[in-house]
């Protein structure tokens, strides 16, 4: 890890973080118990940490299905090649693990899925963050050939968003996968 750049930003508790950001980070402490290293890393620029976690919202009450967001957002991490994003993305898929697993070996290996409309939604976010947002047609319409929405496809690019944030924080300041993946409370 580099040291000099995380010397830059130290991830902060509810008690070290500036004022505007209490109340986000009480936020998510009641909610999962505890305050993720990305959002406690965030807290640093309080504008940065209530824009994600908005963005986070929108994109949670969307009308993707929970695996669906997870799938897109393990497909960004992939794509930007955040393997802390993309660990962590790989656990959320979780449920049947060893399918879970399976399904995230074929997202990183480029190996298309069995589940078709699932395979149609990752071959969309790949090629929307390959060609930074200039998909092929025929890309868009497997998309809606397989039951998906045109609305769908602006959606996509909240996630997109979202994921992209996080992939690059975790670049200015390496997060360790596995490790440190929360912070303290207070």
């Amino acid at each position: 890890m580099n040291t000099a750049v995380q010397t830059l930003f130290t991830p902060l508790s509810i008690s070290t973080a500036p004022d505007s950001a209490k109340p986000i980070l009480h936020k998510i402490q009641d909610s999962i118990g505890s305050i993720p290293l990305l959002m406690a890393i965030l807290a640093n620029s309080p504008t940065a940490l209530v824009g994600y976690h908005a963005l986070e919202a929108v994109w949670e009450n969307g009308s993707f299905p929970a695996r669906e967001r997870h799938l897109v957002l393990l497909t960004v991490s992939v794509e930007n090649k955040c393997s802390y994003c993309t660990t962590t993305h790989s656990l959320a898929l979780a449920g049947n693990r060893r399918a879970a697993l399976a399904v995230a070996s074929s997202i990183r290996n480029d190996i298309p899925l069995p589940n078709a409309k699932h395979e149609a939604l990752v071959t969309l976010v790949r090629e929307l963050v390959r060609a930074r947002g200039c998909p092929r047609l025929e890309t868009i319409q497997q998309f809606l050939a397989v039951g998906y929405r045109r609305e769908q496809v602006m959606e996509l690019l909240i996630g997109i968003a979202l994921n992209t944030i996080s992939n690059y924080l975790a670049r200015i300041w390496p997060m360790p996968v596995g490790d440190g993946m929360t912070s303290g409370g207070s």
